[in-house]
């Protein structure tokens, strides 16, 4: 216990001896955490609280082009633009403005489009009618005439993304769609008479309703905190294979490892000491890292980190975490020769588990073979533990195959780190 404890008293010294090693474990992170949950907290509001200003030609100037223009007035999502300096706008002009990046959008509804939508609906209902025997006067007043079908173009900008163009052209669809079928029911009204329709309700018979987890009677309702702390949190602890692999690569070098062992002390009771040093300083990064999203994120205009009761269990996690973040920092030092070798390799392979993990870009929105992929990847394990316990509401016994995966990675980088050390010393 004695050379444990000053294998630990080490460590902290050479800590304490590199200020540059400490602002890269503590300063840096909450940079981090503060600049990236303010890019994605700002993007958020933009996409769900800000409305997005848009232009409309209406070539049409009827019904149809009226209640477009109501409802994407009266979405929260939209601010519709008709008129420049006074003067309603074209298409050559909103074609114009959306292709330059002024916009992101324009829609543009074609000439007799509600004349058209009336003239094509009333024909077909009057055929329906005609097969009951009961069409009157409509059908013999409406001329028959070629109907050509309508196109309602829309412009975006070629920056703008595939999601956001799917999500109007769903919109847009919807609402023309609502149009067609009120068209179809006054059409009804008008061959069987009001009394003949008093039954026809047009309220929608199919709603939908969002179910989110819930906490002490309040909606849990992730934010761009929720999903940042956890995320950010695991690439500062996972960032310590630099400062780790690069002492133990100054032991070896140095001859410190080898007085260590003339004392004697085992290989083991050096690792169990960097193992324990390195485990504090990943529980003090959590805990400062989830005191910024409680105390700070509020007063900067971020979301607070909504704990919920969950913070003993995202502790277990972290622990866990912990450990696979210190196993793989010591591998990384047994194995490499030099520092040259230590620091970059450190930082690139960290960068790399925290891209395929699901740190950066969310897994779900990854291609098919990179979603197996990212299972490999021990920051994955963690940010799926951290997600069931904030934001799935999850129970201990939710969590333990991913804290099972992350304590048995550290054991396995621990063991061929003690492997490799005995055959390397045997030659």
């Amino acid at each position: 216990m004695y050379k444990l404890l000053m294998s630990i008293y080490k460590e902290v010294l050479l800590l304490k001896r590199d200020p540059g090693g400490l602002v890269i474990l503590f300063v840096m992170p909450l940079f981090l955490i503060i600049t990236i949950t303010l890019i994605q907290d700002s993007t958020f509001k933009t996409a769900t609280e800000s409305r997005i200003p848009i232009l409309l030609v209406d070539n049409d100037k009827g019904e149809v082009s009226k209640m477009v223009l109501e409802n994407l007035d009266g979405s929260s999502s939209f601010s519709v633009i008709t008129k420049d300096n006074g003067k309603p706008i074209d298409e050559a002009f909103a074609k114009e403005k959306v292709f330059e990046g002024k916009y992101q959008l324009a829609i543009i509804i074609p000439e007799q489009l509600s004349a058209g939508l009336q003239a094509k609906v009333d024909e077909n209902v009057a055929k329906i009618m005609e097969g009951f025997g009961t069409a009157d006067t409509l059908a013999a007043t409406t001329p028959i005439q070629k109907n050509e079908p309508k196109e309602v173009r829309l412009y975006f900008d070629p920056a703008s993304q595939t999601a956001f163009k799917s999500a109007v052209k769903s919109t847009v669809d919807k609402m023309i769609s609502q149009i067609e079928t009120r068209s179809i029911y006054d059409a009804f009204s008008k061959q069987l008479g009001e009394e003949s329709t008093a039954a026809f309700k047009q309220e929608s018979y199919i709603s939908f309703k969002e179910i989110v987890p819930m906490f002490e009677n309040k909606a849990m309702v992730p934010n761009s905190t929720q999903h940042n702390v956890p995320a950010w949190t695991l690439f500062a602890m996972f960032f310590i294979v630099v400062p780790l692999s690069i002492n133990i690569v100054k032991e070896k070098n140095q001859g410190t490892q080898i007085r260590l062992r003339t004392n004697p002390v085992s290989y083991a009771t050096v690792i169990a000491g960097k193992t324990i040093t390195y485990l504090i300083i990943c529980m003090l990064q959590f805990y400062l890292m989830v005191a910024v999203g409680v105390y700070l994120f509020p007063h900067i205009g971020l979301p607070a980190l909504g704990l919920n009761g969950t913070f003993l269990l995202m502790s277990v996690v972290a622990l866990f975490s912990g450990f696979a973040a210190v196993g793989f920092g010591i591998l990384l030092g047994t194995l490499a020769k030099t520092q040259e070798q230590a620091a970059p390799f450190g930082s690139t392979s960290v960068v790399i588990l925290a891209a395929i993990g699901g740190v950066w870009v969310p897994v779900f929105a990854m291609p098919k073979i990179m979603q197996y992929i990212a299972k490999a990847s021990p920051m994955n394990w963690g940010l799926e533990a951290f997600y069931d316990v904030l934001l799935r509401n999850n129970t201990l016994l939710g969590i333990v195959p991913q804290l099972a995966a992350l304590f048995l990675f550290f054991i396995a980088m621990v063991a061929i780190s003690l492997i490799y050390d005995e055959k390397k010393r045997a030659v």
